[in-house]
């Protein structure tokens, strides 16, 4: 059963600033609810971070006054990964975490997310009880009872130290060159000096934010300038984040993209020879067929979930795993954190690699992927078109074409107001024109 929401999407609360619910009086309010249902369960304390969107000082202020009116002591991180804060909630305890930030999107868009005080991103009922309170009237707690503020200024130096000890203290990444996209993001400061401190030679880009150029041709969702310049450096690799570090994507010496399936099953295989690797792998319905069938060859079960790292988070508690994620580079490595963490993730193949003794290049071979096409039909707004007869008919005539060879998958983006266009097969020619004629329906109806 969907559980219908009002403002919470598949990853918290976003959208374009300025617009409903991404305004000054909503985050307001937000701070308020969220405080009053963090602390009747007993987390007297929250710390807010954020990426470096402009809008997140504005957005900063409004949910630290809504926090403080329910009675919450508020410690301010300032940037910092979406990761950091909820590795950072549980070192504090008593501690809820709050990110300012829209992750991939541009800077003119922005959001929420909450971890608990363990880490992890909320279950329904608390995003659905916040829900509630939001549109109820807004009091404060007696003045005596306030709560008051603080901002942790060692905060960057506990991360840095957390994601260092997430490997082996005798690997050590000397002789490593690599460069590092930190999307002009949260990551900017952290990621190139977690690496450097571990031994590698480091080449940084996307590295001067300011305000304006988060996610701006660069990081984890547009790699050509990473690309460029570990082919122009001779690195040995690049390593790129989103623009609030929970994501991860690679590109090897030869400027090839080594995306997030690939790199999922890079630290499985690793675990998995080091006898490490606790039960199966949880992959979603956009994983590609060929990790499936490298997850076979090893003799590893392997599950979808749907699209979203809260659905991996479930399957891997229910089933007592530790690794999953997503094609996008969200990754789940539970016996090192408790969410998806871009450095965190990084460090795990990179620790891989060393101890082979092999390149990254050589290290994703042990995956065949098939040729899979994606194709985003951008709405006017959000609806409900998947059901439509037109877009179903052409779905049909798609998996009748390869007969068992591929699969077809439509879905609407949790965070965006798009429908993903998904072919997978074992002819790349006829996996893209099949793709582009789905697309071509779904555009003619929600242009109609």
């Amino acid at each position: 059963m969907t559980i219908k929401k009002k403002y919470f999407g598949t990853d918290g609360i976003r959208g374009t600033v300025g617009q409903t619910p991404i305004t000054p009086e909503f985050m307001l309010k937000l701070g308020w609810a969220a405080g009053k249902i963090f602390s009747e369960r007993g987390c007297t304390r929250m710390i807010i971070g954020k990426d470096t969107r402009i809008s997140g000082y504005m957005f900063e202020s409004a949910l630290e006054a809504g926090l403080v009116a329910a009675g919450i002591d508020v410690l301010m991180l300032g940037p910092m990964p979406t990761p950091a804060i909820a590795y950072l909630g549980r070192t504090f305890r008593r501690c809820g975490g709050i990110v300012i930030s829209a992750s991939h999107n541009p800077f003119h868009d922005n959001g929420i997310k909450f971890f608990s005080d363990k880490g992890q991103k909320l279950d329904d009922e608390m995003e659905l009880a916040i829900e509630a309170l939001i549109d109820q009237p807004m009091d404060m707690v007696p003045s005596a009872k306030l709560g008051k503020t603080r901002r942790i200024e060692d905060a960057r130096g506990r991360y840095i130290e957390f994601c260092k000890g997430t490997i082996d203290r005798n690997v050590s990444f000397d002789g490593l060159t690599i460069v590092v996209d930190c999307a002009n993001g949260a990551t900017y400061k952290m990621a190139p000096d977690v690496l450097s401190e571990l031994g590698a030679n480091i080449t940084s880009i996307g590295v001067e934010p300011n305000g304006l150029n988060i996610n701006l041709d660069c990081g984890s969702t547009s790699l050509d300038a990473l690309r460029s310049k570990v082919l122009e450096t001779g690195a040995d690799l690049g390593v790129a984040f989103d623009g609030d570090g929970d994501r991860l994507m690679m590109v090897d010496h030869g400027g090839e993209v080594v995306d997030g399936d690939e790199l999922i099953f890079i630290i499985a295989q690793d675990l998995h020879g080091r006898g490490e690797l606790q039960g199966g792998v949880v992959g979603t319905l956009m994983t590609n067929y060929g990790f499936e069938l490298a997850m076979q060859d090893m003799g590893v079960e392997f599950v979808r979930a749907n699209v979203g790292d809260r659905y991996v988070m479930k399957q891997l508690k229910e089933r007592g795993w530790n690794v999953g994620g997503e094609s996008s580079g969200h990754i789940l490595c539970l016996e090192k954190t408790s969410t998806g963490d871009g450095i965190v993730s990084a460090l795990q193949v990179l620790a891989a690699l060393v101890q082979s003794g092999k390149s990254l290049s050589e290290l994703k071979k042990g995956m065949v992927k098939l040729p899979q096409t994606m194709i985003n039909v951008r709405l006017p707004e959000k609806r409900e078109v998947l059901e439509d007869k037109q877009i179903q008919a052409a779905v049909a005539d798609a998996e009748a074409v390869l007969e068992g060879r591929g699969r077809v998958l439509l879905r609407a983006s949790g965070t965006e107001p798009l429908i993903r266009v998904m072919v997978e097969g074992d002819v790349v020619s006829e996996v893209q024109d099949l793709a582009q004629k789905i697309a071509d329906v779904v555009q003619a109806v929600v242009s109609s």
